[in-house]
């Protein structure tokens, strides 16, 4: 078993960003290239590079995709990108093009036959992006709340025969207060599958105790505030999960 830091690239205008509990007012710029920040994380030894286009996730279409290629081209990383996709085109014009894994994340709800089709298809190369606030999925860049359980949609997938899956407690999304773990570790136990916690990573003692989970399922962390706020390096993180 392995324990992958993801460090993220959040795209708005072109820019880095990072939003507050994915309010869209609420936001803080941290550079204008989201190649060159995919190239500082690769230098420093990531391994994975987790990327949203969140024009995309709101507009509910392909916004920042260049940026996303052009990482996945030139950079010796692997890339994951969440946001804006909607449809096979959009899904087999990042796998086409170098990239490694896409998220489905509002689709899965507004049509999750299309969601398990795609599955079937591509296999490992789809995750389900699983955004939860108080415990329902929330879509279309966390500005609506559906009625469905996050657990009751893991099971659906999980079924469906997906082996990934990005879990997000928005309460703790750029809060730096900590991942959610009990809620982190039951998606792991009711999927059976692999889940890569979002949100609340403040500090190399919260990414130690997300790896505790590995046995359970965790096998990963999406990590992006505590990064741009300097609080550790990505060469630290690695370090703190023995990579």
């Amino acid at each position: 078993m392995t324990f992958t830091i993801y460090p993220a690239i959040d795209m708005r205008g072109g820019q880095c960003v990072r939003l507050l509990q994915g309010n869209y007012d609420k936001e803080t710029v941290y550079g204008d290239s989201p190649f060159h920040m995919a190239q500082k994380f690769t230098d420093e030894g990531a391994v994975w590079i987790h990327m949203v286009d969140l024009d995309g996730a709101k507009d509910g279409k392909r916004v920042n995709d260049s940026f996303v290629l052009e990482a996945a081209q030139k950079l010796d990383v692997k890339v994951q990108i969440g946001g804006g996709i909607r449809t096979e085109a959009d899904i087999y014009h990042y796998l086409e093009n170098g990239v490694d894994r896409v998220i489905i994340g509002s689709i899965a709800i507004t049509n999750p036959g299309f969601a398990s089709e795609m599955i079937k298809k591509y296999g490992k190369q789809i995750a389900i992006g699983i955004d939860a606030k108080n415990g329902f999925v929330a879509t279309h860049g966390w500005l609506n709340t559906s009625e469905i359980k996050a657990i009751e949609l893991g099971k659906r997938f999980a079924v469906a025969g997906a082996e990934t899956f990005i879990f997000t407690d928005i309460a703790t999304d750029g809060m730096l207060s900590g991942p959610n773990l009990d809620a982190i570790a039951e998606m792991a136990l009711v999927t059976g599958k692999e889940v890569i916690a979002s949100g609340g990573v403040s500090e190399l003692a919260d990414l130690a105790a997300l790896k505790k989970l590995e046995s359970s399922g965790v096998r990963g962390a999406i990590v992006g505030k505590a990064i741009y706020e300097k609080r550790f390096t990505v060469r630290e993180a690695l370090l703190e999960v023995g990579k």
